[in-house]
């Protein structure tokens, strides 16, 4: 077998030390010879702690992997065979903001939904094309694994203005499956759920047992209380008549579009006393890298996963041990849509179950039709998703404008306006195609 070189762009991440993790559980399946951690000057300093913490690891795990640290991204790309993107343009503070600056419109902030992930989006398209074009010329048969949010969004702009291999991730579907792994108290080899819909919108249609289909049984688990939830996101109940209605599981994102009203009450109080869920996270981030700095700490914390990122490992890395060994498995990615959900352009990228092997990743085809009590949802955010990535492309405003008031969170055209001014306020040194 070849020797790989992994390259993790955001490698001072704190999640860094859950896909290191996952290189070494899998090292009798990937000959990984070098792992580049890449970051940028603002980030040198968690750069070189969570570094030595990944050669603790894999000395502990007698892994001959070599671990580099860099500032120099081009320098790291050269002859990559994966790329992991895993980075947060403007850090905490900026999100913490994108949390605050929708809510005296009264409408929700969050990182990856409406306006907070709206801007979060303007912030990264022009960088992670940027890194794209750097693949391209450096590595160009390297597999690029966006985990960086909002994944759908940027995953397709990946694919609609490069000409590179990538695919996009997010730990949501995994972690609704252990979620009912964990109801069932059943192994998780046994269970598999039908996914679709669209990166952070992404609905369980049909679960399987043992090839039996027991939807009905989970979505009686959930209706008696059971937790079906992620760390960032408030464990609300659904309600029953909801549940029966749906008829299939929705994701813990679900609650910002099924349950707005209380979620932005909950998030309205939570920044008048402890603060937003950025504010929370960098407390949590601080006493991870005090325990990263240990230098008797080899071992990946359990405390990360109060941070959200649980099972990040698992997803990633068993996706690329998918792609280099040929597997022909099936993961839950974010890709082209090609005909899988009918009314969505074909080069828009949707969340689905996947076959994937050396060639990439082919989308299963569906049990049956999506069902229009979910199709206009995913209809109203695809729509807004690609305004969203015409505006963070080309700097257009009114593009901007528009993704803004199509988003269903948004509730009016004068709002969508005066949001996308506040934003771009608070955000136009990170927006230098708007600046143009």
């Amino acid at each position: 077998m070849s020797e790989l070189k992994i390259v993790i762009i955001g490698g001072g991440s704190s999640y860094t030390p859950e896909i290191i993790e996952g290189f070494i559980k899998r090292k009798d399946e990937l000959p990984v010879k070098d792992i580049v951690l890449v970051d940028i000057e603002e980030g040198k300093e968690k750069l070189n702690i969570v570094g030595a913490l990944a050669k603790r690891m894999c000395e502990k795990a007698n892994l001959n992997i070599r671990i580099s640290l860099t500032l120099d991204r081009r320098e790291a790309l050269q002859n990559a065979d994966f790329v992991v993107t895993q980075f947060r343009v403007g850090g905490l503070d900026a999100r913490a903001r994108d949390e605050k600056f929708p809510l005296k419109y009264n409408v929700l902030g969050q990182e990856t939904v409406g306006p907070g992930g709206f801007a979060k989006a303007l912030r990264t398209i022009p960088v992670i094309l940027d890194i794209s074009r750097d693949i391209k010329e450096l590595c160009p048969n390297a597999w690029l694994i966006n985990f960086t949010n909002p994944s759908g969004i940027i995953t397709e702009a990946v694919l609609k203005y490069t000409n590179i291999k990538c695919i996009g991730l997010c730990n949501v579907p995994i972690h609704m499956k252990m979620d009912v792994v964990s109801m069932l108290d059943v192994n998780s080899k046994d269970v598999f759920i039908e996914y679709v819909g669209l990166n952070h919108l992404v609905w369980g249609r049909n679960v399987w047992y043992k090839g039996i289909n027991v939807t009905d049984r989970v979505i009686e688990k959930l209706k008696d209380g059971a937790e079906l939830t992620m760390k960032n996101i408030s464990d609300l109940k659904w309600p029953k008549k909801f549940l029966d209605a749906l008829g299939m599981i929705p994701c813990p994102y679900h609650r910002y579009y099924y349950m707005t009203d209380r979620l932005l009450k909950e998030e309205k109080d939570a920044a008048k006393t402890i603060g937003t869920r950025a504010e929370q996270v960098k407390k949590i981030e601080a006493s991870l890298f005090e325990k990263y700095k240990d230098k008797n700490l080899d071992f990946k914390p359990p405390e990360l996963e109060k941070r959200g990122g649980a099972y990040y490992s698992d997803a990633a890395v068993s996706l690329i041990s998918s792609i280099y060994n040929d597997k022909k498995d099936i993961h839950t990615i974010n890709v082209r849509n090609n005909g899988t959900i009918k009314g969505i352009p074909d080069d828009s990228v949707v969340e689905v179950n996947c076959l994937v092997d050396k060639r990439g990743a082919t989308p299963l085809s569906l049990t049956r039709p999506v069902e229009e009590k979910i199709l206009g949802l995913i209809h109203s955010v695809k729509f807004y998703e690609i305004s969203t990535i015409e505006a963070g492309v080309h700097g257009n405003i009114n593009q901007a404008i528009m993704a803004l008031a199509n988003n269903p969170l948004v509730p009016s055209v004068d709002i969508a306006i005066k949001l996308f001014e506040d934003l771009y306020s608070l955000n136009k040194g990170y927006l230098p195609q708007f600046n143009k």
